[in-house]
C-alpha cells in the first residue's frame, strides 16, 4: 500500500523505515504548519482563514480535511442555523505544538545567522 501526497506515491514500506517521512505525509502542504499552530486555541473557519493570510477558502478546506483525517485536527459541527463549525486540535495534534514551538526557535537563530552572514 502507498500513500499520495503532493510529492506523489510514498511507498508504505519507506514510511515504515523512516518516522521522518510519516511526519512529513502528515505535515506536508503550504499551510498545515500555520493551521496547526493557530489552532493551539478553538478556532472558527473565518477566523483561521483571516489568520492565515493568503489561502484560499478551497485550499484550507483542503487542508483541515487531511489533518482531520490524520486524527490532527477535531472538527465539530454545531447543528444550529446558521451552521457552526469549530476546529481544535486532537491529543496527536497538541503533542505537535512542542515541535513547532522548536521549529519557531531555530527559525529565529537562522534568521540571524543569516543575517549576519550576509552583512
Amino acid at each position: 500500500m502507498s500513500r499520495t501526497t503532493f510529492q506523489g506515491e510514498i511507498p508504505e514500506e519507506q514510511i515504515e523505515v523512516c518516522p521522518v517521512t510519516a511526519t512529513q505525509n502528515v505535515i506536508a502542504g503550504k499551510w498545515k504548519i500555520l493551521i496547526l499552530w493557530h489552532l493551539r486555541e478553538t478556532r472558527r473557519f473565518g477566523e483561521l482563514q483571516r489568520l492565515v493570510p493568503g489561502v484560499s477558502k478551497g485550499i484550507l478546506t483542503s487542508q483541515l480535511r487531511e489533518l482531520e483525517k490524520d486524527d490532527m485536527v477535531h472538527r465539530k459541527v454545531y447543528q444550529e442555523v446558521p451552521p457552526k463549525v469549530e476546529y481544535s486540535l486532537t491529543e496527536a495534534g497538541r503533542s505537535f505544538i512542542p515541535i513547532l514551538e522548536r521549529m519557531g526557535e531555530w527559525g529565529k537563530k537562522y534568521g540571524m545567522m543569516s543575517k549576519k552572514s550576509g552583512e
